[in-house]
């Protein structure tokens, strides 16, 4: 619900601001965007934290260990954040019990978490004496995840779809060669993406032309500490020497063609952030079953002509049903010089997008959280 801006100060909604713009810098996923300010007792902003991904500091307990670290004495102040504080003891301690521990006196946040395990911090707050309020900057908040709480009401993963590509929307040269249309800064930035998510998906298709391993790798060609699983979906049997299967247990075949189906099962053995590559088929598949909620791009400054194209008919037979998807700067930036390459960024067609302006110094991004490991859902 959004709250009345009269009933906050002008120092508390400039917090609310800079939290909403500091979550920007953390990359989008299975955890939503998360900022969070602490404020004196006079107004002035303390510290500033935000959640950067898998393995970190949720964005409360970022921006405490900011403020100890800076030796500021933070009993009594205000913090603001951009989503409920969670409530759920999981690889992190639960924010609420932290912030109570730390002895801020009053809580400000923008919209309540929807994910089960996670609701509920303000209950815990209220009831350790904290003052809680919620609703300040609901809507673009909202917004701020709308995909990321698209996914959770569905109960299925987040969906990021990687496409690399040529100028001229190729995926392969006519003879099928595909490696490497995207250059060596690319493909690391994308292994990089690999070590981040819970699962890579690609079609059996894929896995019976390019045979791949669907590994993440470092630059130096080995394996990086945290692979996601390696799931293929197809009603076609995926050959028990395919690399794909590896050795390590972490490889599922999905017996199916619809994406939702696909995505429910992988849902129920606790994926939480799925990345589709492969061919145009499967790319086609997700992005007409309107199951994307990201979109990274990476293009190629080279022309083929012909070959393979990135995606497949979507159904769309006039300029009034395309979909328009909206630049999207968290993480990183909408639009990235990789090598030679571009790097594109962007969101759903879901709903209006918001645009956030950049209101804090990227100083105060620089991380000062301690890493922990941190469970999938809640933030």
């Amino acid at each position: 619900m959004t709250a009345d801006p009269a009933l906050y100060t002008p120092a508390e909604s400039a917090a609310m601001d800079a939290a909403l713009t500091a979550a920007l810098a953390g990359p989008r996923g299975a955890n939503p965007l998360v900022g969070a300010v602490i404020l004196s007792p006079e107004g002035a902003q303390l510290a500033t934290g935000f959640h950067r991904g898998a393995g970190t500091a949720h964005a409360e307990a970022d921006a405490i260990s900011v403020a100890r670290r800076q030796g500021t004495d933070i009993t009594g102040t205000t913090m603001v954040v951009t989503l409920e504080p969670c409530n759920h003891e999981g690889r992190t301690g639960p924010c609420a019990q932290a912030i109570i521990a730390a002895g801020i006196a009053k809580v400000i946040y923008a919209v309540d978490d929807p994910h089960d395990p996670a609701a509920g911090g303000a209950r815990t707050l209220r009831a350790a004496g904290v003052d809680v309020r919620s609703g300040l900057a609901f809507e673009r908040a909202r917004d701020l995840n709308r995909d990321w709480f698209d996914a959770v009401a569905a109960k299925r993963p987040f969906v990021t779809l990687h496409i690399a590509q040529t100028l001229d929307s190729r995926i392969a040269a006519a003879d099928g060669t595909s490696q490497w249309i995207s250059s060596p800064e690319s493909l690391a930035d994308n292994h990089g993406l690999r070590g981040l998510i819970d699962a890579i998906l690609v079609g059996t298709g894929t896995v019976l032309i390019d045979n791949p391993r669907l590994t993440a790798r470092t630059a130096d060609g080995e394996l990086s500490g945290r692979q996601p699983i390696r799931a293929v979906m197809g009603l076609r049997d995926v050959p028990d020497d395919a690399a794909v299967r590896g050795t390590d247990g972490r490889f599922v075949h999905l017996p199916t063609r619809d994406p939702a189906e696909a995505l429910g099962a992988l849902f129920d053995q606790g994926i939480r952030h799925v990345m589709v590559e492969g061919g145009s088929s499967i790319l086609s598949t997700f992005l007409a079953a309107d199951l994307v909620d990201e979109l990274i791009v990476y293009l190629a400054p080279t022309l083929l002509g012909s070959g393979t194209p990135a995606l497949n008919d979507l159904g769309i037979t006039t300029l009034a049903d395309a979909q328009h998807w909206s630049w999207d700067e968290a993480g990183g930036g909408a639009v990235r010089t990789l090598g030679n390459d571009l790097r594109l960024h962007l969101r759903s067609p879901r709903g209006a997008a918001t645009t956030i302006k950049n209101s804090i110094p990227q100083k105060n991004l620089v991380s000062h959280g301690e890493a922990a490991e941190y469970v999938t859902g809640g933030h």
